[in-house]
This record gives structure tokens, sequence and C-alpha cells, in this order.
């Protein structure tokens, strides 16, 4: 059996699915894919059904029946490849703003290196990052800077969407517990596996701004961010995590 699953959470990515699907399928590396999709308005389960044809045992689909949220979305994901014995387990966006090409360095720092956690790192040689307008950069940097100041880890892009966990990582986290749903999410995950004493490794990719579609940032998602953060700090010092 394959060991590496990349989890793809949708929500009427139509534009962009059948693109990443088959960019991720035709690497060197056979990875399977595994969707994620809150019951998209666009058709977009629709259109991997059609490709699960094509792409058999190795292109599943995880139909939910509303938009819950990213955190909910990679969970449920989660879930699922455990049941199913996948060693190596990514989070990925559907927009190529993670390139495919960068999934096996990821799994190299897994399966070869020293990381129990692989994070695809925007800044972690500087600011690696086409076509966003400044005040997203500045955003997405001092929150990471931020997430540092208040948690303690040693991380330079803490809300990071481009990760590969082994599976003994998710194991050990309970996954119940988890109730973020956009950055924080993120940087709940990578606090968690911190708090945990597992290894986490940036690797330097470049992350490219979707050129299709819309983006699910809100304020919401922001604000759950900022206090999230030291909501997660709270529960850290009184062994409540």
């Amino acid at each position: 059996m394959n060991d590496c699953i990349v989890i793809i959470p949708t929500y009427n990515e139509i534009e962009n699915i059948e693109s990443i699907i088959r960019s991720v399928l035709s690497q060197h590396k056979p990875f399977h894919i595994l969707i994620v999709d809150d019951n998209s308005p666009d058709q977009t389960a629709d259109k991997v059904r059609l490709l699960q044809g094509e792409f058999e045992g190795r292109l599943f689909l995880e139909n939910r029946e509303k938009k819950s949220g990213l955190g909910t979305a990679y969970v449920h994901g989660f879930k699922w490849a455990l049941e199913r014995k996948y060693g190596f387990i990514f989070e990925m966006d559907a927009d190529f703003s993670h390139n495919p090409n960068d999934l096996e360095k990821l799994y190299n720092a897994c399966h070869f290196g020293t990381a129990d956690l692989a994070i695809g790192s925007r800044y972690v040689t500087g600011v690696n990052v086409v076509n966003w307008p400044l005040n997203r950069v500045l955003m997405s940097y001092f929150a990471s800077v931020y997430v540092r100041i208040i948690t303690g880890m040693k991380i330079h892009d803490a809300t990071a969407g481009f990760v590969c966990y082994k599976r003994e990582v998710l194991e050990a986290i309970n996954l119940d517990k988890i109730k973020f749903v956009g950055y924080a999410f993120q940087i709940e995950m990578k606090y968690r596996t911190f708090c945990k004493k597992f290894n986490i490794v940036e690797v330097p990719i470049i992350f490219t701004d979707r050129t299709k579609g819309e983006s699910k940032m809100s304020n919401s998602i922001i604000i759950e961010a900022v206090f999230g953060v030291i909501s997660l700090r709270l529960k850290k010092l009184v062994n409540s995590l």
C-alpha cells in the first residue's frame, strides 16, 4: 500500500481541482489524494468523482454536508488517513499556492531526515511569497512573530498550511480536542506537536497566491488566530491543553 496521502479540503474550487489533482498524481513519488469537500455549490465534488474513474485507488473523496471550516475538514481527513494506515499525511491547498513539486521535499524531510512534522515554510529563508499584496505579507509574517513570542516555538511560519506529518504525530494528538478552523487551526496543530516533543523542521518553499477562485480569508479567521494563540498558551500553563 502507498504510504503517502495528500489531504486537500475544498469549497468552490472547480477552477483548480482537476489541475491540482493531475499535478499531484503526476509526481515521481506515487502520492494518493483525499479531497474533503464541503458540498461545494460549484460541483467540485462531481468533478472529483469523474476523475476517480481515471485514478482508481489513488483518488478518494469525502463529501461533507455543509461548509464547516478548514480545521474540521483536516481533522476529518486525518482520522480517515489514520484508519487506513498511511505513514505520511500531508496538508495542501487546492489553489496552487502550494507547489506540488515541493511535496517530495516535505516527504524527504520526514522519511530520510529528522522531521516528525515538516513545514513548507515561506519565511525560514527570508520572505518567499509571490503575488500577495504587501499588507497580506506583513500580516502573515508578523502573525508568526507573534506566535513565537507567545508560545516559545522557534518556527518562522506558524500559519503555514503546507505540511507533512508522520502518522505517529497525529496518533499522539487528541484530534477531538482541535477546535480552531482557520489560521488558528494551523497554529494549534504545530503547538500541540511542539508540546508533545516531536521534531519540527521547516523546509523552504515559494508560496504563490492563487490565480483562480476566491480566497477564504475573513476577519473572523484573523480574530480567531490572535486570541486562539493566547488561549492555547494558557491551556498549556494550566495543564489542560
